[in-house]
């Protein structure tokens, strides 16, 4: 019985690397959700523009009335990618809990599957690899859309700088030359 307590506390030890992956995948997960829970807040933003848009006498220019659909065609695009990330960052934490789940399974029956346990470990990293890829695809998408004023975040214009001194005016008119005779 000793034998199985050292053996199981060894597991154990062996499982909190998996446990505190889990931990970083559902904060992750939280991040994602949020970001999924803005997407569709601006979204009904629009549609309540687009709705309104003429009930209150004021009838939205075709200029508007484009940005909006472009802007909606937008988050539609980053929803799709908050999705996929948030599937793939799912299934990641689902491999690494079949990891842990395994890793006690091969010491209380005494298995061999160490090439398993690493082939689910490798699916998890590759799955939240993918997911960090998809969530960086989500936010160059996202800067497309947001604007400092006229000036997207993306400009690649320079800075404004102020006009470069010149040759100063005078300040005082020169005196008048003296009459030549």
């Amino acid at each position: 019985m000793d034998f199985l307590i050292e053996d199981l506390s060894s597991v154990i030890r062996l499982a909190v690397a998996p446990v505190f992956l889990l931990a970083a995948i559902s904060q992750t997960l939280n991040v994602l959700s949020t970001r999924l829970g803005r997407i569709i807040d601006r979204g009904r933003v629009l549609n309540r523009l687009m709705a309104n848009a003429g009930v209150e006498g004021k009838e939205a220019t075709p200029t508007e009335e484009a940005l909006w659909d472009e802007e909606q065609y937008i988050l539609s695009r980053r929803g799709r990618l908050i999705h996929r990330a948030i599937a793939l960052c799912t299934l990641s934490a689902l491999f690494v809990s079949l990891v842990i789940i395994f890793l006690f399974v091969a010491s209380l029956a005494e298995l061999r599957i160490g090439p398993g346990i690493a082939f689910l470990f490798a699916m998890a990293l590759l799955c939240l690899i993918t997911a960090f890829v998809t969530f960086l695809r989500e936010i160059g998408l996202g800067m497309t859309t947001f604007r400092f004023g006229e000036y997207s975040i993306r400009d690649q214009r320079k800075r404004w700088q102020p006009p470069s001194p010149g040759p100063s005016p005078p300040s005082d008119p020169p005196p008048p030359e003296p009459p030549q005779s």
